[in-house]
Protein backbone atom coordinates (compact mmCIF):
# COMPACT_ATOMS: atom_id res chain seq x y z
CA UNK A 1 0.00 0.00 0.00
CA UNK A 2 1.46 3.46 -1.20
CA UNK A 3 1.21 6.10 2.14
CA UNK A 4 2.06 8.71 0.10
CA UNK A 5 5.94 9.04 2.31
CA UNK A 6 7.76 8.83 -0.52
CA UNK A 7 10.60 11.70 0.61
CA UNK A 8 9.55 12.53 3.49
CA UNK A 9 11.54 13.51 5.90
CA UNK A 10 11.20 11.55 9.13
CA UNK A 11 12.57 11.69 12.64
CA UNK A 12 12.84 8.86 15.07
CA UNK A 13 13.91 8.92 18.77
CA UNK A 14 15.04 5.76 20.28
CA UNK A 15 14.65 3.93 16.24
CA UNK A 16 17.72 1.78 16.94
CA UNK A 17 15.77 -0.83 18.67
CA UNK A 18 12.52 -1.77 19.42
CA UNK A 19 9.67 -0.57 18.56
CA UNK A 20 11.73 2.60 16.92
CA UNK A 21 13.45 0.25 14.74
CA UNK A 22 10.09 -1.09 13.53
CA UNK A 23 9.01 2.33 12.38
CA UNK A 24 12.05 2.96 11.16
CA UNK A 25 11.89 0.16 8.86
CA UNK A 26 8.31 0.76 8.02
CA UNK A 27 8.76 4.38 6.76
CA UNK A 28 11.92 2.89 4.61
CA UNK A 29 9.65 0.74 2.87
CA UNK A 30 7.34 3.87 2.18
CA UNK A 31 10.24 5.56 0.32
CA UNK A 32 10.80 7.92 3.51
CA UNK A 33 13.88 9.76 4.63
CA UNK A 34 14.70 8.53 8.42
CA UNK A 35 16.73 10.40 11.01
CA UNK A 36 17.55 7.71 13.78
CA UNK A 37 17.88 9.39 17.31
CA UNK A 38 19.75 7.43 19.90
CA UNK A 39 22.11 5.96 21.83
CA UNK A 40 22.98 2.74 20.50
CA UNK A 41 25.48 3.57 17.74
CA UNK A 42 26.31 0.01 16.93
CA UNK A 43 22.56 -0.78 15.80
CA UNK A 44 21.80 2.39 14.97
CA UNK A 45 24.63 2.77 12.21
CA UNK A 46 23.77 -0.73 11.02
CA UNK A 47 20.09 0.29 10.67
CA UNK A 48 21.31 3.64 8.97
CA UNK A 49 22.92 1.78 6.23
CA UNK A 50 19.80 -0.87 6.05
CA UNK A 51 17.58 2.04 5.34
CA UNK A 52 19.34 4.54 3.98
CA UNK A 53 18.84 6.77 6.52
CA UNK A 54 21.13 8.50 8.96
CA UNK A 55 21.89 7.70 12.72
CA UNK A 56 22.57 10.54 14.92
CA UNK A 57 24.24 9.43 18.66
CA UNK A 58 22.44 11.81 21.09
CA UNK A 59 21.16 11.81 24.67
CA UNK A 60 17.77 13.42 24.41
CA UNK A 61 17.70 14.53 28.06
CA UNK A 62 19.33 17.48 26.91
CA UNK A 63 18.12 20.33 25.02
CA UNK A 64 22.03 20.17 22.93
CA UNK A 65 21.72 16.85 22.08
CA UNK A 66 18.13 17.74 20.67
CA UNK A 67 19.18 20.37 18.83
CA UNK A 68 22.07 18.26 17.59
CA UNK A 69 19.29 16.14 16.06
CA UNK A 70 16.80 18.78 14.37
CA UNK A 71 20.14 20.15 13.06
CA UNK A 72 22.00 17.10 11.81
CA UNK A 73 18.42 16.23 9.96
CA UNK A 74 18.08 19.53 8.33
CA UNK A 75 21.43 19.37 7.08
CA UNK A 76 20.67 16.02 5.73
CA UNK A 77 17.46 16.27 4.27
CA UNK A 78 16.47 19.90 4.36
CA UNK A 79 12.87 19.75 5.69
CA UNK A 80 11.21 18.19 8.53
CA UNK A 81 7.52 16.56 7.81
CA UNK A 82 7.50 13.74 10.49
CA UNK A 83 8.59 13.71 14.47
CA UNK A 84 7.87 10.37 16.38
CA UNK A 85 8.89 10.65 19.87
CA UNK A 86 9.41 7.29 20.55
CA UNK A 87 12.15 7.08 22.88
CA UNK A 88 11.34 6.13 26.72
CA UNK A 89 12.52 3.75 29.11
CA UNK A 90 10.80 2.19 31.99
CA UNK A 91 13.67 2.61 34.78
CA UNK A 92 11.29 2.00 37.89
CA UNK A 93 11.67 4.65 39.88
CA UNK A 94 8.73 4.55 42.01
CA UNK A 95 7.14 6.10 45.15
CA UNK A 96 10.15 4.67 47.89
CA UNK A 97 12.47 7.22 45.76
CA UNK A 98 13.57 10.45 46.82
CA UNK A 99 12.03 12.70 44.90
CA UNK A 100 15.22 13.84 42.52
CA UNK A 101 15.14 10.60 41.19
CA UNK A 102 11.39 11.15 40.35
CA UNK A 103 12.71 14.72 38.25
CA UNK A 104 15.70 13.11 36.64
CA UNK A 105 12.92 10.10 35.73
CA UNK A 106 10.63 12.51 34.06
CA UNK A 107 13.80 14.62 32.34
CA UNK A 108 14.94 10.95 30.76
CA UNK A 109 11.32 10.24 29.76
CA UNK A 110 9.85 13.59 28.45
CA UNK A 111 11.68 16.31 28.34
CA UNK A 112 12.63 15.94 24.83
CA UNK A 113 9.34 15.17 23.58
CA UNK A 114 8.55 18.84 24.67
CA UNK A 115 12.26 20.23 23.23
CA UNK A 116 11.79 18.46 19.91
CA UNK A 117 8.47 19.07 18.80
CA UNK A 118 9.22 22.62 19.71
CA UNK A 119 12.33 22.71 18.10
CA UNK A 120 10.68 21.46 14.81
CA UNK A 121 7.28 23.27 15.07
CA UNK A 122 7.94 25.85 12.35
CA UNK A 123 8.99 23.25 9.74
CA UNK A 124 6.27 21.03 10.96
CA UNK A 125 3.57 23.96 10.01
CA UNK A 126 5.44 24.99 6.96
CA UNK A 127 5.21 21.31 5.41
CA UNK A 128 2.14 20.66 7.42
CA UNK A 129 3.27 17.45 8.67
CA UNK A 130 2.71 15.00 12.09
CA UNK A 131 3.99 13.79 15.47
CA UNK A 132 3.52 10.51 17.28
CA UNK A 133 4.11 10.07 20.51
CA UNK A 134 4.85 6.60 21.57
CA UNK A 135 2.86 6.19 25.09
CA UNK A 136 2.73 3.17 27.38
CA UNK A 137 -0.54 1.68 28.83
CA UNK A 138 0.89 2.46 31.72
CA UNK A 139 -0.23 5.74 31.77
CA UNK A 140 -3.46 4.85 31.93
CA UNK A 141 -3.87 1.89 34.21
CA UNK A 142 -0.96 2.43 36.55
CA UNK A 143 1.77 -0.07 37.63
CA UNK A 144 2.14 0.18 40.79
CA UNK A 145 6.19 0.96 40.67
CA UNK A 146 6.96 3.08 38.10
CA UNK A 147 5.87 6.60 39.75
CA UNK A 148 8.30 8.60 36.68
CA UNK A 149 7.83 6.92 33.76
CA UNK A 150 3.43 6.68 34.39
CA UNK A 151 3.81 10.42 35.23
CA UNK A 152 5.91 11.18 32.34
CA UNK A 153 3.82 8.92 29.75
CA UNK A 154 0.61 10.57 31.42
CA UNK A 155 1.85 13.92 30.28
CA UNK A 156 3.03 12.44 26.93
CA UNK A 157 -1.47 11.48 26.59
CA UNK A 158 -1.86 15.54 27.38
CA UNK A 159 0.10 17.22 25.33
CA UNK A 160 -1.17 14.77 22.64
CA UNK A 161 -4.38 16.76 22.52
CA UNK A 162 -2.60 19.98 24.29
CA UNK A 163 -0.89 19.92 20.74
CA UNK A 164 -3.49 18.82 18.50
CA UNK A 165 -5.42 21.74 19.43
CA UNK A 166 -2.26 23.95 18.92
CA UNK A 167 -1.32 22.78 15.47
CA UNK A 168 -4.40 22.37 14.00
CA UNK A 169 -5.23 25.66 12.44
CA UNK A 170 -1.95 24.79 10.37
CA UNK A 171 -2.96 21.65 9.45
CA UNK A 172 -0.53 19.41 11.48
CA UNK A 173 -1.98 16.42 12.90
CA UNK A 174 -0.77 14.89 16.59
CA UNK A 175 -1.80 11.38 18.31
CA UNK A 176 -0.35 9.13 20.74
CA UNK A 177 -0.12 5.44 19.98
CA UNK A 178 -0.10 3.20 23.44
CA UNK A 179 1.46 -0.44 23.39
CA UNK A 180 0.72 -2.65 26.98
CA UNK A 181 2.61 -5.88 26.09
CA UNK A 182 4.68 -5.87 23.18
CA UNK A 183 7.50 -8.21 22.98
CA UNK A 184 10.29 -5.73 22.26
CA UNK A 185 14.32 -6.48 23.35
CA UNK A 186 13.90 -4.55 26.60
CA UNK A 187 10.66 -6.73 27.56
CA UNK A 188 12.73 -9.80 26.48
CA UNK A 189 15.68 -9.06 28.94
CA UNK A 190 13.55 -8.63 31.39
CA UNK A 191 12.29 -12.27 30.85
CA UNK A 192 15.75 -13.53 30.67
CA UNK A 193 16.37 -12.09 34.70
CA UNK A 194 12.92 -14.62 35.38
CA UNK A 195 13.71 -18.22 36.74
CA UNK A 196 10.80 -18.99 34.35
CA UNK A 197 10.41 -16.90 31.80
CA UNK A 198 8.28 -18.81 29.76
CA UNK A 199 5.40 -19.20 32.30
CA UNK A 200 5.64 -15.88 33.04
CA UNK A 201 5.22 -14.86 29.42
CA UNK A 202 2.41 -17.40 29.14
CA UNK A 203 0.73 -16.17 32.08
CA UNK A 204 0.96 -12.38 30.55
CA UNK A 205 -0.41 -13.21 27.09
CA UNK A 206 -3.27 -15.46 28.71
CA UNK A 207 -4.78 -11.59 30.02
CA UNK A 208 -4.45 -10.41 26.33
CA UNK A 209 -8.29 -11.06 24.40
CA UNK A 210 -7.07 -10.86 20.96
CA UNK A 211 -5.02 -13.80 19.56
CA UNK A 212 -3.51 -14.55 23.97
CA UNK A 213 -0.36 -13.28 22.42
CA UNK A 214 2.18 -10.27 22.93
CA UNK A 215 1.93 -7.25 20.44
CA UNK A 216 4.79 -7.12 18.50
CA UNK A 217 6.71 -4.11 17.16
CA UNK A 218 6.12 -4.14 13.99
CA UNK A 219 2.22 -3.53 14.70
CA UNK A 220 3.00 -1.18 16.55
CA UNK A 221 4.79 0.48 13.39
CA UNK A 222 2.18 -0.25 11.16
CA UNK A 223 0.02 2.14 13.18
CA UNK A 224 2.62 4.81 13.52
CA UNK A 225 3.33 5.13 9.85
CA UNK A 226 -0.51 5.29 8.85
CA UNK A 227 -0.94 8.10 11.89
CA UNK A 228 1.94 9.91 9.51
CA UNK A 229 0.20 9.67 6.56
CA UNK A 230 -2.44 11.41 4.49
CA UNK A 231 -4.48 8.09 4.86
CA UNK A 232 -4.88 9.41 8.40
CA UNK A 233 -5.73 12.88 7.23
CA UNK A 234 -8.36 14.00 9.51
CA UNK A 235 -7.12 12.10 12.36
CA UNK A 236 -6.01 13.81 15.35
CA UNK A 237 -5.37 14.44 18.77
CA UNK A 238 -6.60 10.60 19.55
CA UNK A 239 -4.81 8.43 22.01
CA UNK A 240 -4.59 4.78 19.93
CA UNK A 241 -4.04 1.46 22.21
CA UNK A 242 -2.70 -1.02 19.70
CA UNK A 243 -2.51 -3.88 22.41
CA UNK A 244 -4.80 -6.82 21.60
CA UNK A 245 -7.43 -5.25 23.46
CA UNK A 246 -5.52 -5.73 26.96
CA UNK A 247 -6.03 -2.35 28.47
CA UNK A 248 -9.59 -2.26 27.81
CA UNK A 249 -11.37 -5.07 27.32
CA UNK A 250 -12.04 -7.51 29.57
CA UNK A 251 -9.47 -9.97 30.58
CA UNK A 252 -11.92 -12.54 31.70
CA UNK A 253 -12.86 -12.97 27.63
CA UNK A 254 -12.82 -16.69 26.65
CA UNK A 255 -12.16 -18.15 30.07
CA UNK A 256 -14.77 -20.50 31.60
CA UNK A 257 -16.85 -18.41 34.20
CA UNK A 258 -18.06 -21.49 35.89
CA UNK A 259 -15.20 -21.89 37.65
CA UNK A 260 -15.60 -19.19 39.33
CA UNK A 261 -18.92 -19.51 40.74
CA UNK A 262 -19.73 -20.10 44.30
CA UNK A 263 -19.90 -23.44 45.21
Amino acid sequence: MDLQLKDKSVIVTGGAKGIGAAAVRAFAQEGAKIAIAGRSPAEGEALAEETGGIFIEAELSTEVACHKVIDETMAAFGRIDILVNNAGYNDGVDLTQPPEKFMASLQANLSHVYTLTHLCREQLRANQGAVINVGSKVAVTGQGSTSGYAAAKGAMNALTREWAIALAPDNVRVNAVLPAECITPQYQRWFDTLDNPENTRRNIEQMIPLGRRMTTPEEMAAMIVFLASPASSHTTGQIIFVDGGYTHLDRAVGHDHSKWAEE
